[in-house]
C-alpha cells in the first residue's frame, strides 16, 4: 500500500505573522528556535508535523528529540530544493468578493517555514536549502516576498543556526499586461546555475496523441518555440538546473482547482520548474471538431475569436496590433462576460496534462549525470506536502474562491497525493486524464499507484503536535469529502463524482456548447 499522511488543521492563517514560528519547541528542533513564540498558536506547524509524523518518516526516532523526518530522504552536506506554488502575487476574485483572497491562490508561507526547518535539519551545517519557483510572466516577485514572508524567514534562518534559506525567481523573464495584452518586458537573472533541455523524444506523453505540433500554443505570442520543441520527434522542456541537479525536492502545491487540467495539486506544480513557458505546450489552436482543443464546438463567435487571436499573433509587437486586440478583448468583455470557454480551459483540453505529464518524467527521471530514459524506475525521490489549508474552488487557478478545508497532505507518491486530494474536493479522479493516463502508463512510471485502492491514508489524531494520539490507517475508499468543491466553469457536470459514485457521460463538444 502506498500511504498519505493527512493532518487535519485550521481553515485559516489568523494570528499568524512571518516568520510564522511555532507556539511549542517541538523535541527534534530544540535550540533551534528563537526563544519568541507567536502570540497565537500555531495550528499550521502543528499540522505539517503530524503529516509527516503519519506519512511515517523516519519512524523508529518519531517523537523523540533523535526524529529526522527527511534523514532517509536526503544525506547531510546535500542540497534540497522546496518548490511553492507561486503564481501570481494577487486574487483578482478578492475585488469583488470577501470570501476570495490570495491564500487559495499560492502556498502560505507558515508551510513553507515548517519544511524549511526539517530541511536544514536534514542536511546540517554543510547543506543548502533553496527556495526555487518560476512564477506566472506577470507576478510581482518582491510582493510575493512580503506575502510569504521569505525575507523574515531568511533573517531567521541566518539568526539561529547561520544558514542561508536561498530564494530564486526561475523566470527569465517578467512582462506587464494591460487588456489582456504583453505592453512590457523585463530581462531577470533567472537561474544562476542556468537551464537544461530536456528532450523526451517518442517517450513523451505527446507521441502518438494525434496532436498536430502546428496547433500548438504556448505561453507567448509566437507559436514557433512551442511547435519547434514538440516536433520532428523532439518533446523538450527548458527546464531549472538547480532543480534537477539537486539532491530533493519537496514539493509544496496549493489544493485548488485549475481551468485547464481540472485540478492543481502535486503534478501540475512542476509547471514552475521551467525556464521558458513558450516551450510548454497549453492548448491546441482550433475547435475540437478540427484537431485543436482551443473550444468546444463550431460556433461562430468562437471560431471568429480565435482567427483574430491567431491573425493578433503576427502584429501583438506593433503598437497598431496591441492597440487592436486590446480594444477587441474589452469589447469582448463587454459583450460576453468572462464566462465562455477559450484557450483552452475546459475539460476537452487534450494538451496542458501531457505536459504536465512530461514534466513529471523528466524530473524523476534526470539528475545530476542527465536524463535516464532507460531507468527501471525514477532516479529521484520525491516528498510532497500540500497547502490544503484554505483551498481554491471555482476560477482557479488565478482566481479562485477560498475554501476553509484546514487540511495538509504528505506524500512520496504524486499520484497518491494527488487521488486523495482530488476525493477530498468531491471529485471523480476517472475523470481526470492528467491522473488516470499517468497511473495506467507503463514506461517512465512516476507512480507506484496502479489503482485507486493501492492507496491508504494515515491520521493522527487531531493536529495538535501530539507524538502520541493514535494513528488511525484507512484505505481511500473510506475517506469523505468535507466540502464539494465547484469546479472552473469549463469543467462543470464534467468532473464531480456521481451520487451514485458511478461516472456520468461525457457530453459531445457540441453539447458542451449548446
Amino acid at each position: 500500500m502506498i500511504r498519505v499522511g493527512l493532518a487535519r488543521g485550521p481553515a485559516h492563517y489568523k494570528g499568524l505573522e512571518a516568520p510564522w514560528h511555532p507556539d511549542f519547541e517541538p523535541p527534534e528542533l530544540a535550540g533551534r528556535l528563537e526563544p519568541a513564540r507567536n502570540p497565537s498558536p500555531n495550528a499550521v506547524f502543528r499540522a505539517v508535523r503530524s503529516s509527516l509524523l503519519a506519512l511515517g518518516l523516519d519512524q523508529e526516532n518519531a517523537g523523540s528529540p533523535d526524529w529526522n523526518p527527511l534523514k532517509g530522504l536526503v544525506d547531510r552536506g546535500k542540497t534540497v530544493v522546496l518548490k511553492p506554488n507561486f503564481i501570481r502575487h494577487w486574487n483578482p476574485a478578492s475585488d469583488e468578493n470577501e470570501g476570495a483572497s490570495v491564500d487559495s491562490v499560492i502556498t502560505h508561507g507558515a508551510i513553507i517555514r515548517c519544511v524549511a526547518e526539517y530541511a536544514f535539519l536534514a542536511v546540517g551545517s554543510t547543506g543548502r536549502v533553496i527556495i526555487a519557483e518560476a512564477p506566472q510572466q506577470d507576478c510581482d516577485f518582491g510582493k510575493i516576498r512580503k506575502i510569504a514572508g521569505l525575507d523574515a524567514m531568511q533573517a531567521h534562518f541566518r539568526s539561529t543556526i547561520g544558514m542561508e534559506l536561498e530564494v530564486i525567481d526561475l523566470r527569465r523573464e517578467a512582462v506587464t499586461f494591460e487588456s489582456g495584452v504583453i505592453v512590457s518586458r523585463q530581462p531577470l537573472p533567472g537561474d544562476p546555475l542556468g537551464y537544461r533541455s530536456v528532450d523526451l523524444g517518442k517517450q513523451s506523453f505527446f507521441e502518438g496523441s494525434g496532436i498536430d505540433p502546428n496547433k500548438m500554443r504556448g505561453a507567448d505570442y509566437d507559436p514557433g518555440p512551442t511547435s519547434e520543441h514538440h516536433s520532428n520527434g523532439r518533446n523538450a522542456y527548458l527546464l531549472s538546473e538547480t532543480v534537477l541537479a539537486c539532491d530533493l525536492i519537496i514539493n509544496l502545491p496549493k489544493l485548488k482547482t485549475h481551468k485547464k487540467t481540472g485540478v492543481t495539486l502535486a503534478l501540475k506544480n512542476m509547471v514552475g520548474i521551467n525556464g521558458d513557458k513558450n516551450w510548454l505546450p497549453h492548448h491546441c489552436a482550433g475547435s475540437a471538431a478540427t484537431g485543436g482543443d482551443e473550444f468546444p464546438g463550431g460556433a461562430l463567435i468562437d471560431r471568429a475569436r480565435s482567427r483574430l487571436t491567431e491573425w493578433g499573433r503576427t502584429l501583438l509587437g506593433h503598437d497598431v496590433g496591441k492597440g487592436l486586440i486590446k480594444a477587441y478583448r474589452r469589447a469582448e468583455t463587454r459583450a460576453r462576460g468572462d464566462e465562455f470557454i477559450r484557450a483552452g480551459n475546459w475539460y476537452g483540453n487534450r494538451t496542458t496534462w501531457r505536459m504536465c505529464a512530461d514534466l513529471n518524467r523528466c524530473l524523476y527521471y534526470s539528475d545530476k549525470q542527465g536524463l535516464h530514459l532507460d531507468a527501471p524506475s525514477p532516479v529521484r525521490k520525491i516528498l510532497t506536502v500540500l497547502d490544503g489549508l484554505v483551498a481554491g474552488e471555482m476560477n482557479g487557478p488565478l482566481a479562485p474562491q477560498d475554501v476553509p478545508l484546514g487540511v495538509v497532505l504528505s506524500a512520496l507518491d504524486p499520484i497518491a497525493l494527488d487521488l486523495v486530494a482530488v476525493r477530498l474536493m468531491g471529485f471523480d479522479e476517472a475523470r481526470l486524464p492528467k491522473l488516470q493516463e499517468v497511473m495506467t502508463s507503463q514506461e517512465l512510471r512516476v507512480t507506484e499507484v496502479r489503482k485507486s485502492t493501492d492507496v491508504e491514508i494515515a491520521e493522527r489524531g487531531a493536529a495538535d503536535g501530539n507524538d502520541l494520539a493514535p494513528l488511525r490507517v484507512y484505505p481511500l475508499d473510506d475517506l469523505e469529502s468535507p466540502h464539494r468543491f465547484i469546479p472552473h466553469s469549463g469543467w462543470l457536470n464534467h468532473i464531480e463524482q456521481a451520487a451514485d459514485h458511478e461516472i456520468a457521460p461525457l457530453k459531445t463538444p457540441d453539447e458542451a456548447n449548446a
